[in-house]
């Protein structure tokens, strides 16, 4: 079953955390994990970012939106233990603990109008966020992922619009990213021109070139697709230039005939369709740039552990 939203978690969290005086964290996670029926399937499930596990993610921040609130107290690290506030709520036997609740809360209330208090001099409309299951890191994520999507698209049709030796040197450029070459500009060139016998560009992997890639790039519109003669005159090209490394890039699609090729080739051939030639270049940084960086920074547990001194 899927991991409950943080908010959804809020209840049955206090409710774990009542059973006792005080309480690790870690503990009260195993008792609600087995309390939410979630499998280890689910607890190992992570966030985008591939950072952290969303079940402690969200957990994480149920406590935190419900120490805020004055209904949970730390008393030491990863130890907290409810407050007589969280007493008297779960006395009222609630449904649901959500944000709406918590901003019954004047603690609560004041900590999320400061937090969405515009800055200074800036006219910004009001935002209420009761509602939203997402925690900071998840919207993060899933506002990363919407940017990422369509910037991709846009490299990827920007490249389609470019002239095939666009494509050629992009291709070339993406690789040496890569660390083909060992990262060296010099070690890539384009060689794509009339009788090159499908190559387009050679990646050498050592100073002396006695080991190099071969690559060939094909600009099609979407909807097209490579097919298996394309990748058996390919192959063909790398028997020819004595070597057994190519990669096959192209800004469309391959057929199902020419994957199943590629799969029973001898030659080590790799295969890159438009939409992973437009991931692996927004990745490495090819034919875009950093506008702006956030960094997500937590409490470090280790500086406030009075216990330390």
């Amino acid at each position: 079953m899927p991991v409950p939203d943080y908010q959804s978690l809020m209840l049955p969290l206090l409710k774990a955390f009542a059973e006792g005086e005080k309480s690790p964290l870690s503990r009260v996670r195993e008792r609600v994990a087995v309390a939410e029926g979630l499998s280890a399937e689910d607890l190992r499930e992570m966030l985008p970012g591939g950072r952290q596990a969303v079940f402690v993610n969200r957990v994480s921040w149920a406590v935190t939106y419900m120490a805020r609130a004055g209904l949970l107290e730390r008393v030491g690290r990863g130890v907290y233990r409810v407050t007589n506030d969280a007493e008297s709520l779960l006395a009222r036997a609630p449904s649901r603990i959500d944000n709406r609740l918590l901003r019954d809360f004047p603690a609560f209330a004041n900590w999320r109008q400061q937090a969405n208090a515009p800055p200074a001099g800036k006219d910004v409309p009001s935002r209420q966020d009761e509602d939203i299951s997402d925690t900071p890191e998840e919207a993060l994520d899933r506002a990363d992922r919407r940017l990422r999507s369509a910037l991709e698209a846009d490299v990827l049709q920007r490249v389609r619009d470019a002239s095939p030796a666009f494509l050629e040197q992009a291709v070339v450029d993406l690789l040496i990213a890569m660390g083909y070459g060992d990262g060296d500009a010099a070690m890539g060139r384009v060689t794509g021109r009339s009788g090159d016998g499908g190559i387009d560009g050679t990646i050498r992997e050592d100073a002396l070139g006695l080991d190099e890639v071969y690559v060939q790039a094909k600009k099609y519109a979407e909807g097209n697709a490579v097919g298996e003669g394309d990748l058996r005159n390919f192959a063909g090209a790398i028997d020819a230039a004595g070597t057994t490394k190519g990669v096959f890039v192209t800004t469309a699609d391959f057929t199902c005939t020419a994957r199943d090729y590629v799969a029973r080739s001898p030659k080590r051939i790799v295969l890159i369709d438009g939409a992973e030639l437009a991931r692996l270049m927004v990745r490495y940084g090819i034919g875009v740039r950093t506008r702006t960086t956030y960094e997500v920074k937590r409490v470090d547990e280790d500086y406030f552990d009075q216990e330390a001194f």
